[in-house]
Order: structure tokens, then sequence, then C-alpha cells
């Protein structure tokens, strides 16, 4: 299914182990069985998973976001493939650049026709929140999910983000999302042998398979309401100050 202009999702938590290449790996198996468009932007140029997974799947293209060329190739890439839903898996040492340079997009996303979603993965630690506040300053209209992790445990036991001011400010506009855990030794096999969810739907073993069928099944419900909340294809978002920008308490 082509769209004109559809999203770009960027999957952002800055620090690394909070699981952005797995969520990033179910976003990308989840659109394609919706028949949408899809392409990869992958930004950990020193261990890039996520596009050594997909790269026989979708067209994939690596840029270094802390650097400003590598801001500008990314913003090129996303004109080029305007019929695309442009996925980014981001790097975990990335913040340094999106405060340097993200304006590079955050500038362009009206002339691309762009809506930016952004799906903040955390663990239950306080830098996660302080690291999200950063990086709304600069992409102040982003429409910002936040991604509890599941592998760090219940919704519950999220306190600093559920008692947060943050929490509040995020669910004014966007969603507090829950990401399903997944056995180890197929989250295992899933990252040693660098498997897309949909190839390893079709050649893992009938046990690891299930479990893998079980978890595909919850992302897809979590991913089917950010897409519940998405604009129509090529509407962009008004000069609307994002709640993730504001100063928090």
């Amino acid at each position: 299914m082509a769209t004109k202009n559809p999203p770009i999702y960027m999957v952002g938590g800055s620090k690394g182990g909070v699981g952005k290449s797995f969520v990033t790996l179910a976003l990308v198996d989840y659109l394609r069985r919706m028949d949408v468009n899809v392409v990869l932007v992958e930004t950990d140029t020193s261990n890039p998973d996520v596009m050594k997974a997909v790269h026989d799947e979708i067209e994939c293209a690596s840029c270094d976001l802390d650097d400003v060329s590598g801001w500008i190739d990314f913003v090129n890439f996303c004109d080029t493939h305007r019929d695309a839903a442009v996925i980014v898996n981001t790097a975990a040492r990335s913040q340094t650049g999106v405060m340097q340079y993200g304006g590079t997009l955050a500038s362009t996303l009206d002339d691309l026709a762009r809506r930016l979603v952004v799906l903040w993965v955390i663990n239950r630690q306080r830098d996660s929140l302080e690291l999200l506040l950063r990086f709304g300053a600069t992409f102040p209209n982003a429409v910002t999910h936040v991604v509890r992790n599941g592998y760090f445990g219940a919704p519950e036991k999220f306190t600093l983000y559920r008692e947060s001011n943050l929490r509040k400010a995020i669910e004014a506009r966007g969603q507090s999302l829950d990401f399903p855990d997944l056995a180890d030794r197929v989250a295992d096999e899933l990252r040693s042998q660098r498997l897309s969810i949909r190839k390893a739907a079709e050649t893992m073993h009938i046990g690891e398979r299930a479990e893998l069928l079980r978890w595909r099944a919850l992302f897809s419900t979590m991913f089917a309401r950010v897409m519940a909340d998405t604009s129509p294809a090529g509407e962009v978002p008004g000069r609307e100050r994002s709640p993730v920008s504001r100063r928090q308490g």
C-alpha cells in the first residue's frame, strides 16, 4: 500500500540497552504486514544489527547522526522516498548529534510534508526520562509516545515515569505504550543470527516460533494504537508546541 508522505518513525531512547533495536525490528515487521511501503535509516553505524537483519527485505540507508553530513543524507533519503514510511533506528550515542544538528530535520519537515512520530523506549531509570526532555527541545512538534519495555518489568514497576509530570505531558498528545517481553532464548536467536521477524517466523523451531508469534501478536496490538493516532497521509501538524519540550517538574 503506497501512501503519499507517510510519517517518519524515529525509535529513540539515546542510551544503550533499553531495547530500541527490538522495537525497530518489530515496527518494520508490523508495517510490512499492514502492506505499508517501508524503508529503514540505520544510525548505529558501529553495530548496525537492524540493517543487517532486514537489508535483503527493504531498502536501507546508513547515516551517522553524530555528523551534520549524516543529517543531510537522512533528510535527502526521506525526500527520495516520499511514498514510504521511514523508520529510524537511533544509536545510543546520538543525543549530542541531535542537539547540535537535529534542526536539519526539524526545519525540513514542512517541506517534506512529513509528520515525525517518536517512539521513545525507556527502562525504569531516571536518565531515560531526562534524555527525552532534551530530545523534545529539538523536535517540539513531534508526536511522542513513550514505550515501556516489558523486559524491565510490568508497567506498574515504572514508578518514576508513572508518577512524573512528563507522563502527563506525553499522554496529552501521545501515548504511554507497553512493549511485550520476549523469551530470552528467542531474543538471543534473533540477535545472534541477525534475523528479521519475518524470517524468524519461517525458520525457527516450532517452540521458539510459537513464542515469537505470541510476542508478535502483542506488539501488533501496541502498534495498532500508534497507527490509530497517526494523521492522514500528507497532513502536517500545526505549529503547536509539544508538551515534551515544556519545562517539567
